[in-house]
């Protein structure tokens, strides 16, 4: 049988029984489109979380205190020998190829002015901390070049916390109190919004020695290094180790993690969950694939006398097996695409509706779900073709009459 006129067969067939074709491509339809939705926001997810730890750059490596074994993002509540110093920040400063060493207090405290006040988070940090991590400085200054072990009684807000203590009015000059002791205003940040749930803009900078007072710390949380773009991530965070463990008696308790440690991690768990999420729509996939399996099982049996007369008149077994192998690839094939364009309208009401929900469409994602969907219906419709093949054309006929 001519391709066309297998093509327009399986076609007329397909029409023929618009109800029945609907309700066995509505299992594909709602696997392409649980497959695309899902993927959609894992991929979303991925790239958010990788523009969020990029957008300080990629040269970086954060020293903690306490050695994590177990891998992963470290924290700063494991155990440790012997705590992070200002010390041990500035001996890694003289180190080659590296640009900024930043170390790190930090804690919550109630900061006030007048009759306004709110509880923030507090960084102690150095003024190297706008290069560090590509922060600008919207008004005034920031804290200026000084003995790291030195306190200070400058301070920083952020944007929304100078909003919220000082309204419209500039602040810059003005004093503050954080944690009762009084500082004076020198600049408020660039909006940088949020990190990780973790609202950039409501935060106060001091001098990390005024941090660690404040907060009645005598180590650091971490310190955050910079290093050349030229230089190896793996070679510069060998030689910080090695400092380290000069200046710890030898022991190795504090993990440094470099950017790209991090970014890999990251990817990989992500990685993970794209496939397991592509897992749960292959599901719903699957489904489908056992309704349009049941459909064409059905069909075979509907259209015995048809199948008798096709062979009747010479049909080949092979043309029978094409014939029903078409209907099911065209079931399905109108299906993905359905699915597809579900899926994608879709991921653009939610994001419309929630736009905080990261969705990204890949490509490869939507180009493999429609390939699988039009596989799985192939694959479904082999056993009723192969039923239809092996039944024989006068007791067909005489089924029928």
């Amino acid at each position: 049988m001519p391709t066309v006129e297998l093509l327009r067969f399986a076609g007329a067939a397909v029409l023929a029984h618009r109800l029945r074709s609907i309700l066995t491509m509505t299992g594909i339809v709602i696997g392409i489109a649980s497959v695309m939705l899902l993927t959609s926001l894992g991929q979303g997810t991925r790239d958010f979380l990788m523009a969020e730890f990029t957008q300080f750059g990629t040269n970086l490596l954060q020293i903690n205190p306490g050695r994590i074994r177990t891998g992963g993002m470290p924290t700063p509540m494991g155990s440790t020998v012997r705590k992070l110093t200002i010390e041990d920040a500035a001996s890694l400063a003289r180190l080659p190829g590296i640009e900024v060493v930043v170390p790190v207090a930090f804690g919550q405290a109630r900061v006030e002015s007048g009759e306004r006040g709110r509880s923030v988070f507090i960084y102690g940090v150095t003024s190297d901390v706008p290069t560090l991590w590509r922060f600008g400085v919207a008004q005034g200054r920031f804290l200026p070049p000084g003995d790291p072990r030195e306190p200070g009684a400058g301070a920083v807000l952020g944007p929304k916390l100078a909003h919220e203590l000082f309204g419209d009015a500039n602040p810059l000059g003005a004093h503050v109190r954080i944690g009762g002791r009084r500082f004076l205003v020198l600049g408020v940040m660039a909006a940088k919004g949020q990190m990780l749930g973790f609202d950039i803009d409501d935060a106060g900078y001091v001098p990390v020695a005024s941090a660690q007072q404040l907060f009645n710390q005598d180590g650091l949380l971490e310190i955050d290094v910079l290093f050349s773009r030229v230089s190896e991530s793996a070679a510069t965070a060998d030689a910080i180790r090695r400092l380290l463990m000069r200046r710890h008696d030898g022991q190795e308790d504090f993990t440094i993690v470099t950017q790209t440690e991090m970014l890999d991690t990251v990817d990989r768990i992500l990685g993970m969950v794209s496939w397991a999420v592509s897992g749960i729509g292959a599901i719903s996939l699957a489904v489908g694939a056992i309704g349009v399996l049941t459909i064409m099982w059905i069909s075979v049996g509907e259209r015995t006398a048809e199948i008798g007369l096709l062979k009747a008149i010479g049909a080949a077994p092979s043309d029978i097996l094409l014939v029903f192998l078409a209907e099911a690839t065209m079931l399905a094939g109108v299906g993905s695409l359905a699915g597809l364009v579900l899926g994608l309208g879709l991921s653009a009401a939610i994001s419309a509706v929630f736009p905080s929900v990261p969705f990204t469409l890949s490509l490869p994602y939507a180009g493999a779900a429609i390939a699988t969907g039009v596989f799985v219906g192939l694959a479904s419709g082999v056993l009723p073709a192969r039923r239809a093949t092996s039944l024989d054309p006068i007791e067909a006929l005489r089924a029928e009459g």
